[in-house]
């Protein structure tokens, strides 16, 4: 027969009460008693009735994740984190995707499948303030990304314009003076290629380095196609550059491909940096230096706020979180040589 309660409790010798606490992960239990629960748990195989549960409390005990895209090993990566996060805090993560379109996110925020969920974590790329003022006012939504939006909404973030000028100040610190950008989006400014156009510019203006649009390659996507395609473009154009700011990780790894391909030595030649510290950033030849924007503190900040609000903790009415970032200094730009 499948254990109960009153058989975890009656094992234990402690009341159903107790029992429950520990289940329940109610912290004023003292060690030895939860020890004692722990192994009669254990001994007698029992699982809690999640159903039960959720039925009283009035919760599912999952949480819902919206991202643009999960063939991008960002999402993919992030993706990850918030699961773990979430585990960790004893729910389960329902993941969509969404295209970046705006139709679709609009969608999403009507859907009646978001009924199977407390709440929701959004990557929004389509979204305006109109679309977030009309959605489920009681439903807790915690947005990721750059765009901050005048709702009531937690909004986890980076700080994208201060890590793309510690990347371009980094290269300019080694010397390097014509540092190509690649992936810009033309009119986004309020995105992360604007955000991080302005910090390289911010870089260049600081350290007295003229400007150069033909140095800046617009991209349709943000994949190593999109990086190696700009990098062609350069040399086509016969632009002349001894440094590569790639405004992701893809993009700079798919700019070394070329790079290579044209018989441009990296970084003797050509320095190239990065910006998401990707996993794969440590282990491609030359290993890539980037920034590393902070993304598991963005995952947990995110699942933590989030959990907060389904709580019903009161937090006030929104709040901005933003991660510290990290230059991480690889092989592909290892920075000036000190005498």
């Amino acid at each position: 027969m499948t254990p109960t309660l009153h058989d975890v409790a009656r094992l234990a010798g402690v009341s159903i009460k107790t029992v429950s606490n520990v289940v329940n992960g109610h912290p004023h239990v003292r060690p030895s008693t939860r020890d004692a629960v722990e192994r009669a748990v254990a001994e007698l195989g029992y699982t809690p009735n999640l159903t039960a549960r959720n039925l009283r409390s009035g919760r599912t005990g999952a949480i819902a994740l919206a991202v643009p895209d999960l063939a991008l090993s960002y999402f993919a990566e992030l993706a990850g984190m918030v699961i773990a996060r979430a585990e960790e805090r004893g729910v389960v993560v329902l993941v969509e995707q969404t295209g970046g379109e705006r139709e679709r996110e609009r969608e999403l925020l009507r859907s009646p499948r978001l009924g199977l969920t407390d709440g929701l974590i959004l990557s929004p790329l389509g979204l305006d303030a109109a679309d977030l003022a009309a959605r489920p006012g009681s439903y807790p939504t915690v947005l990721l990304g750059e765009r901050v939006f005048d709702a009531p909404l937690d909004h986890v973030t980076m700080r994208n314009a201060e890590a793309a000028r510690a990347a371009t100040s980094h290269l300019l610190a080694s010397g390097r003076r014509r540092v190509a950008v690649l992936g810009a989006h033309e009119g986004a400014a309020d995105g992360a290629a604007g955000l991080r156009l302005q910090g390289h510019r911010a870089a260049l203006a600081a350290a007295g380095v003229p400007f150069d649009p033909a140095l800046v390659v617009a991209t349709r996507f943000w994949d190593r196609s999109g990086g190696a395609d700009a990098v062609r473009d350069l040399v086509a154009r016969g632009v002349e550059f001894d440094a590569v700011f790639g405004l992701n990780d893809t993009l700079a790894l798919g700019a070394i491909r070329a790079l290579q391909e044209a018989r441009r030595r990296v970084p003797d030649d050509v320095a190239v940096v990065g910006f998401d510290d990707l996993d794969e950033a440590r282990y491609s030849i030359p290993s890539l230096t980037t920034i590393d924007p902070g993304r598991r503190w963005i995952a947990q900040a995110a699942v933590d706020s989030l959990l907060e609000r389904v709580g019903g903790a009161s937090v006030g009415d929104s709040r901005v979180l933003s991660a510290e970032f990290v230059l991480r200094v690889r092989e592909s730009a290892p920075g000036p040589t000190r005498g």
